[in-house]
């Protein structure tokens, strides 16, 4: 670990961060050039004082989950990522296994979407990132950890993943998932972390293997979606998708038509998903 580039890659990126670049406010008395340095740590999920110790060469090694966290809140892009993992005394994620890394276009629009509900997924369906209101209308889905993180998984082996979902619609999301997680085995081969999921499902459950060899891939998503929700109950919304190719990665909007009563309804959660992001 070198801990004096650490420090100074890590200035030096959070001055070349403007307020703007990650959706914040820049107010009338900020004097800081670039982020502070609290502002950097809220965004990257850790105490401000175990950032500025990194910043001031006076803290421990930060783990690999702790450095992908800072890559996130710098908006980082691949390259500066994987510089940030050496100098932490770290081997560089290989980009062929893992595609956790958001891209910092990928973020800043993420950044301007704080009130609607927006997640972004990798090609294996980990959720990555979410907005509050996503948070308030799926549930925190980033706290899953191992083959959990795919949403496949748990629609298999977890029955509250599936209870977000009227169970008409179970048999269509099934297909849907494991047409996704086909898709992603077919392009990292044998050895990727697709296939020790598909061999973990067969394994483990007796539902997965009659639509898993259906063989289906490339399904087209009806163009809404149901969902079942503790605070506002049944609510159907649009999800637009936008594809980031290079990092084999998607981000999911939902939104409601203007004046109906689904559109009411996402407008509480957006304030639950507020609410809950002031008291944490």
């Amino acid at each position: 670990m070198d801990r004096a580039q650490l420090a100074d890659f890590l200035r030096t990126r959070r001055e070349a961060l403007q307020p703007e670049d990650v959706g914040l406010t820049r107010g009338p008395r900020r004097r800081t050039s670039g982020l502070r340095r609290e502002e950097v740590a809220a965004l990257s999920g850790m105490s401000a004082d175990y950032y500025t110790r990194l910043e001031q060469e006076r803290g421990p090694q930060p783990s690999q989950q702790m450095v992908a966290a800072i890559a996130r809140g710098l908006h980082l892009t691949s390259d500066e990522r994987d510089h940030l993992f050496r100098l932490a005394g770290h081997n560089a994620p290989a980009r062929a296994l893992r595609s956790d890394h958001v891209s910092p276009g990928m973020l800043r629009i993420l950044d301007r979407l704080q009130d609607t509900p927006a997640q972004v997924m990798s090609g294996l369906g980990e959720t990555l990132l979410q907005t509050p209101p996503a948070v308030a209308l799926l549930g925190d889905e980033t706290r899953h950890t191992g083959m959990a993180r795919s949403m496949v998984y748990r629609w298999f082996t977890d029955p509250d993943a599936r209870a977000i979902y009227p169970e008409d619609d179970h048999p269509m999301h099934a297909r849907l998932f494991t047409a996704d997680l086909r898709a992603a085995y077919s392009k990292e081969g044998s050895g990727g972390r697709a296939e020790a999921i598909v061999n973990a499902l067969l394994a483990e459950t007796d539902d997965f293997a009659p639509v898993w060899n259906e063989h289906r891939i490339g399904l087209r998503r009806p163009p809404s979606k149901r969902i079942l929700n503790p605070e506002v109950g049944m609510i159907e919304l649009d999800c637009q998708v936008l594809q980031d190719p290079d990092q084999g990665q998607a981000l999911l909007v939902f939104t409601a038509k203007p004046g109906s009563p689904d559109a009411d309804k996402l407008q509480l959660l957006s304030v639950i998903g507020r609410q809950r992001l002031a008291a944490h």
